[in-house]
């Protein structure tokens, strides 16, 4: 997986894991809240609505009984109906009526319509409004009925000038001579239907009312809840319920009779989808604000390890040296650059130091060649010599070939082999019996030689040279050399002289200028050589220095480093 996507994943994860734990615990406690106001703001308005239609039931029941046989006006209404034969104090009487039935009405806003109704012929008397034609009581539709008063409604009201809802009661006026004979009252104007109308949902309320049976007596849903019909799942007891896509809440009044509230499912969650709707909203924002800051910190990431390809692909395709490198102004990064930049100018150096120390060792194998001229052949030669001396019976010509033979062999070994000290030391003894035979001279060479230095790998060819260098400079008929080997942190090699010394001009030569050593020392590849080797096989650990006073001797002091020991063919 690519960064730019691990960017993009832990952005969104790490944002919208915490985000969507924080909304769904939300969602649910928000819900519940919201179910809980809304529940609760639907009773309440119920149990205003139940109330508010009880006092108006109450108040019909209170006018109505001033209205009947036991009070004021019922007793005048008696004394009306008995009033028979004088005309005049029959109108009296009645106008009499009239003006108290005004008066009752007036002083109780609560109060619409009120009439006297006569059942066995139908006629209607002392009305205070216009009635409508087709007024029957067992039209209205029935709420309850207990001790001898009848409540109906809601229902359009029997006022021909109004047409509002309205609550309405039949009540019989007990009369001593008439049984038929009933007092009407409907809720004042405008009252029930302003009740019915109370409702803090904007509209989405409706109100059922039940009579004390189930039977629905007033209805504003009669698509769903018709009147008449039995209301579903019904008791006596409040209560909450889901019908065909409605939500219900039942209230029941002290007086049997029953207020419903509905809802549609749509309206009820209604303010719970603004919500949703506000948190989707809110979340595809924050969305949009973690992917943006995930693009700004993968610019941010990937322009740096850009200039981090364009660099390594430079330096992989070319090794040409520059200091050039790109600024990411990111204080962090820009310190890697400057890091890597001269990470590469040490590569750079490297790599030169390198190709100057193969050319060295290509210089060191050339140089070795020159003086391998047809080595197996002279060796083979020197071979048959050694026969023959031996088959003349001369000695000291088979020790002379005998000695160069050993010499040759160790000394035209394979450039860069590991040798040891104690195979240093007996090539140096070879070379020292060729040198007295072939001078007739015996050479005062004393050799002291730790033991635990025997065999501890060192560069081939490294002790004759040195030798060599203090039998051509210095020695004289009565001077000796001394060669030292001892184990210390390091291996130290010390070729002291006794001759006359050398000046710092002559050393400066044999340490760096070739041509004059091979024109002096012949075949032996001389100081020039050993101090090559040593940098080709220790750089710069080990460590060659001649010191020299005039008509004294000379000293050369070699430290090797101790490396671990290798396997030798």
């Amino acid at each position: 997986m690519t960064l730019k996507r691990r960017i993009f994943l832990i952005f969104l994860f790490s944002s919208l894991v915490p985000f969507l734990s924080i909304f769904i615990i939300s969602y649910y406690t928000i819900d519940s809240i919201f179910d809980n106001k809304i529940q609760s703001g639907i009773q309440s308005n119920l149990r205003q609505v139940e109330l508010s239609l009880g006092n108006s039931i109450s108040s019909l029941n209170h006018i109505s009984q001033q209205l009947a046989y036991g009070g004021t006006i019922g007793k005048q209404l008696d004394e009306v109906l008995q009033q028979s034969e004088d005309p005049f104090q029959r109108i009296k009487s009645r106008d009499q009526l009239k003006s108290e039935l005004n008066m009752v009405t007036f002083t109780n806003p609560s109060i619409g319509l009120t009439m006297y109704y006569f059942q066995n012929d139908a006629t209607i008397q002392f009305e205070n409004f216009p009635i409508k034609h087709n007024f029957s009581p067992e039209s209205l539709p029935l709420l309850a009925k207990y001790y001898g008063i009848t409540y109906y409604g809601p229902h359009v009201s029997m006022n021909q000038f109004d047409d509002q809802i309205v609550l309405s009661a039949l009540r019989k006026v007990e009369l001593p001579d008439r049984d038929d004979v009933y007092v009407y009252i409907e809720s004042g104007f405008s009252l029930t239907q302003s009740i019915l109308d109370n409702d803090q949902y904007g509209g989405a309320l409706s109100h059922l009312i039940l009579d004390g049976n189930g039977r629905i007596a007033y209805s504003e849903v009669p698509t769903i809840f018709a009147v008449g019909a039995k209301f579903p799942n019904f008791s006596k007891k409040e209560g909450t319920g889901l019908y065909q896509g409605y939500h219900w809440f039942k209230q029941t009044s002290n007086q049997d009779w029953s207020v419903v509230s509905v809802i549609s499912q749509v309206d009820y969650g209604k303010e719970k989808k603004q919500w949703l709707l506000q948190m989707l909203f809110i979340s595809i924002f924050f969305l949009c604000v973690t992917v943006v800051l995930a693009w700004l910190l993968w610019k941010m990431v990937y322009r740096p390890l850009n200039i981090f390809h364009r660099e390594i692909k430079g330096m992989s395709q070319n090794r040409l040296k520059t200091n050039h490198t790109e600024q990411s102004k990111i204080p962090e990064f820009d310190y890697l650059l400057s890091k890597f930049s001269e990470m590469k100018v040490q590569i750079w150096n490297l790599f030169k130091e390198v190709e100057l120390k193969e050319k060295n060792r290509v210089d060191l194998e050339v140089e070795k060649l020159l003086y391998q001229i047809n080595p197996h052949f002279l060796m083979n030669t020197l071979d048959t010599v050694h026969w023959l001396a031996v088959m003349n019976g001369q000695n000291e010509i088979d020790r002379l070939v005998q000695s160069l033979n050993k010499l040759l062999y160790y000394n035209l070994g394979k450039l860069g082999q590991i040798s040891t000290i104690e195979e240093e030391i007996d090539a140096l003894k070879q070379y020292l019996v060729l040198q007295q035979i072939r001078y007739d001279f015996q050479f005062d060479v004393r050799i002291d030689v730790d033991e635990n230095v025997l065999k501890v790998p060192v560069p081939r060819f490294i002790l004759q040279p040195l030798v060599e260098n203090s039998l051509y400079h210095g020695l004289s008929d009565d001077g000796y050399i001394q060669v030292n080997v001892q184990l210390d942190k390091d291996i130290q090699i010390s070729i002291h002289d006794n001759g006359s010394g050398m000046s710092e001009e002559t050393i400066r030569e044999l340490l760096n200028n070739r041509t004059l050593e091979q024109k002096k020392v012949g075949m032996g590849i001389g100081m020039n050589y050993v101090k090559r080797m040593l940098e080709a096989r220790y750089e710069d650990k080990a460590k060659l220095e001649i010191m020299s006073e005039i008509g004294k001797g000379t000293s050369v002091l070699l430290t090797l480093p101790i490396t671990v020991e290798e396997t030798r063919p």
